[in-house]
């Protein structure tokens, strides 16, 4: 029986699993000529059976390809690089060959065969990795890898682009005796608005688990997380979300049985939506954070193509930093998602507030919206009255430090 569920934030990430070390080091990729941390290593000495996703851009940063390709083989991974400053895409056959040397470098540094070895990187589009650099610098890196708190949290600040902060997550809990853990490292401030992934995220646990059922509870849970958040609209050519299993625990699926699966892709979910939430909350330059709730629609898609409207709307964004309840904007946007709503029976509140009831707006409210979008974290809530349909966005606002951060290089 599982038991003794513990969740937190802030914790040292992959470090947290045991059996897994984790490194980072200045490379200077960004050519500042300063000691930024920038290259990450995760390790395990025991190979992991893996899972992954991936942007569905038409555009793939090579180490997606790379990845794509060892993901897809089933060979099992001992170790993951990656890297900030660089997202080493739309670089051609130079860029493939890059990722693959990267993976050479820490697989000879390690002692591993190279398809072992997975490659994340993330930053500017369209320049060529600085290769001196990290030839120097992942072999340096590798020696350092260790499992104390402290590496652990290095590497999730190496990955960070635009983030201010890290952002980290851990599960627990007891199960015949032992003790699972799942923990993950994420990074993700601009171009957020995944298709089956997120920006760079790590995931592990000790759990015995094959490649298969990873994959089934990563898409799952990346489907209720990393896919229901935006803050630009915008897909990333690196999105990226992996889980590794080392098998530290001895816990395969049978000795978990129904209610140890259950509890793991508890802990997983909680992982990843924690991680969802912290990439909103740190957006570029955003001032609130505002959670769509749509339903009453006649499907899921239905549902969700509603939220996205609203979510993305630049003029339902800038009223929100603006503090304007302009509930106008978002009923206009939930039209133009174009599910064949009918605006006479639609029910619209701001949290429990009520905007719109039955189709007709209650003015008297006035005041109560104001106070309540001048709040950092708020919701919108919509009832579509057309089904028994739902769906959930996280979404933040536009500001004119978004814009200013972002107009130019």
């Amino acid at each position: 029986m599982a038991s003794n569920y513990t969740f937190s934030e802030g914790t040292s990430g992959i470090t947290e699993v045991p059996g897994f070390k984790a490194a980072a080091i200045s490379c200077d990729i960004r050519g500042k000529g300063n000691d930024r941390l920038d290259t990450a290593l995760v390790y395990s000495e025991t190979p992991c059976a893996a899972a992954a996703t991936f942007t569905t851009n038409d555009v793939k940063a090579a180490p997606v390809l790379l990845d794509m390709e060892r993901i897809a083989s089933g060979a099992p991974i001992h170790a993951i690089v990656a890297n900030s400053g660089n997202a080493n895409a739309y670089t051609g056959k130079e860029g493939i060959a890059d990722a693959r040397e990267m993976a050479a470098i820490l697989a000879n540094s390690l002692g591993i065969s190279e398809n072992s070895v997975l490659v994340g990187s993330t930053g500017r589009i369209g320049k060529a990795m600085p290769m001196d650099a990290l030839r120097k610098g992942i072999p340096a890196a590798a020696k350092n890898l260790s499992t104390d708190k402290d590496s652990g949290k290095a590497a999730a600040w190496a990955i960070l682009t635009s983030d201010t902060r890290p952002k980290t997550a851990t599960a627990t809990f007891e199960h015949a005796g032992k003790t699972i853990v799942v923990s993950g490292m994420a990074k993700g401030a601009g171009m957020i608005q995944p298709n089956m992934a997120t920006m760079l995220a790590f995931m592990a646990t000790n759990a015995k688990l094959p490649a298969a059922t990873l994959k089934s509870l990563l898409q799952r849970s990346v489907f209720a997380s990393f896919n229901r958040i935006t803050v630009d609209g915008d897909m990333s050519t690196n999105d990226t979300a992996v889980l590794l299993a080392n098998g530290e625990s001895g816990l395969d699926e049978t000795a978990l049985g129904t209610d140890g699966m259950a509890m793991f892709e508890r802990a997983l979910l909680d992982v990843c939506k924690a991680l969802a939430h912290m990439m909103v909350a740190d957006g570029e330059c955003i001032s609130k954070v505002v959670t769509v709730n749509i339903t009453g629609a006649k499907s899921e898609a239905d549902a969700e193509k509603v939220a996205r409207a609203i979510g993305n709307s630049l003029l339902v964004k800038s009223s929100w930093f603006g503090e304007d309840p302009n509930w106008g904007r978002l009923l206009d946007a939930a039209g133009y998602a174009r599910v064949g709503l009918d605006p006479d029976v639609l029910d619209l509140s701001y949290g429990e507030i009520p905007v719109v009831t039955n189709g007709t707006p209650i003015y008297d409210n006035k005041p109560l919206w104001k106070a309540r979008v001048s709040q950092k974290a708020f919701s919108v809530d919509l009832d579509l009255h057309m089904g028994e349909a739902a769906f959930t966005l996280l979404a933040s606002d536009l500001t004119e430090g978004y814009v200013n951060y972002n107009k130019s290089e």
